[in-house]
């Protein structure tokens, strides 16, 4: 009988989870608007409130500062914007400055002008060069308006943790705006929202285990908010127009609470993640792991093996039956060089492969992986 296939990619998405899918099934079954006043209209709305509380819960926020996107890419659109306001006062952001690791919805620049945006450096593990930072703030043009950071709490391709709080304190320094890209880190690492000192973070609903097109931008609080990116009925208190999806905001929602509920699990991914490292290790002593002197998420794996470009062996892995990436999966199937390979200073021409594990991950997944990488690793001289 022939093995079931290995799912190690739930960096790029998570199979949905159960109770996402008994949620949105359930949502699925109301015909009302949530913006409608009568009881079909008010019954969808506390689906939406529910969401609301349990995405909220899981970072422990305000649900009234959740603001419902079509997911993170939206989200980060709408926060890297020059515009927005306090109250009826308009405020001016002058500036963008980003890591070199950035998710590319954020290295586009969102709203802010091509000349608008300036990298931050990291070092060779990938973490935010905090001196660089401290320069590029301390010759920030106030005069142009307040600073903004983006920076990413945990990256999508190695795993690695920035050091939020060291950043947010540079950035309140100077009377900035710190963005936080949460997207990888909700659900593996615990967020608090009251401590990490962003003033927004945003996620993705499917990262989690709940459905594609759902995501949300949070805020520290209702005081300073970017102007809206869609305008219309004025739904999510005008921030962002259009008729809430019941159903994905339900399985967003159960996903949220599940994470949160399930945050002790990520221990036993953590120890999945350090075995399936030993033993590639082993059977592959020249394989070069990224981040790993750094603090990572439990579940993340980036690795090369030199001489065999990361396109080929991803190939080579999905006919053996196992799923995983060649960096990210956020470019429409386009493989290239890893920006942030590049950023940490390494050779970024045979590109890397990410395994993501989750939850539902087993033992016998992670040494049959281990196998599958040895065959493939003896291969490589026919490869080059």
């Amino acid at each position: 009988m022939k093995n079931p296939r290995i799912y190690l990619d739930y960096n790029a998405t998570a199979p949905l989870l159960p109770a996402a899918r008994e949620a949105m099934l359930d949502a699925l079954s109301l015909p009302g608007n949530p913006s409608s006043v009568h009881s079909e209209g008010r019954k969808a709305r506390a689906r939406v409130d529910d969401a609301r509380r349990k995405v909220a819960g899981l970072v422990n926020a305000s649900p009234e500062n959740v603001i419902f996107t079509s997911g993170a890419t939206e989200a980060a659109s709408t926060l890297l914007s020059p515009r927005y306001r306090m109250g009826r006062s308009e405020i001016t952001i002058g500036h963008l400055y980003f890591s070199a690791v950035e998710h590319p919805c954020i290295t586009s620049g969102g709203r802010f002008p091509a000349g608008g945006i300036t990298q931050i450096d990291v070092d060779h593990q990938g973490r935010v060069d905090l001196g660089d930072l401290a320069s590029l703030l301390e010759k920030h043009d106030s005069a142009s308006g307040m600073p903004m950071v983006s920076v990413m709490l945990a990256n999508n391709e190695t795993g690695v943790i920035q050091p939020v709080t060291e950043v947010s304190e540079l950035v309140k320094g100077v009377g900035g705006l710190l963005v936080v890209d949460a997207v990888q880190a909700a659900g593996r690492i615990p967020i608090d929202m009251q401590t990490l000192g962003a003033d927004f973070i945003f996620l993705s609903s499917h990262k989690m285990g709940g459905p594609k097109g759902a995501g949300a931008f949070i805020a520290q609080g209702e005081i300073m908010m970017p102007a809206p990116l869609i305008t219309g009925g004025g739904q999510e208190k005008g921030h962002r127009s259009g008729t809430e999806n019941p159903a994905a905001l339900a399985g967003f929602g159960a996903a949220a609470q599940t994470a949160k509920d399930g945050m002790d699990m990520m221990q036993h991914v953590s120890r999945l993640r350090d075995r399936m490292e030993d033993g590639a290790r082993m059977a592959v002593p020249d394989a070069v792991i990224y981040g790993g002197e750094a603090q990572r998420l439990p579940n993340t794996s980036f690795f090369s093996l030199p001489g065999f470009k990361a396109e080929t062996a991803q190939i080579a892995f999905d006919l053996e039956g196992v799923a995983l990436s060649a960096g990210s999966a956020c470019s429409s199937g386009k493989i290239g060089p890893s920006h942030v390979l590049q950023a940490m200073g390494m050779d970024a021409d045979q590109g890397a492969l990410r395994a993501s594990l989750g939850a539902a991950t087993t033992e016998d997944e992670i040494d049959r992986f281990v196998s599958i990488l040895k065959r493939i690793a003896e291969k490589r001289t026919l490869a080059v």
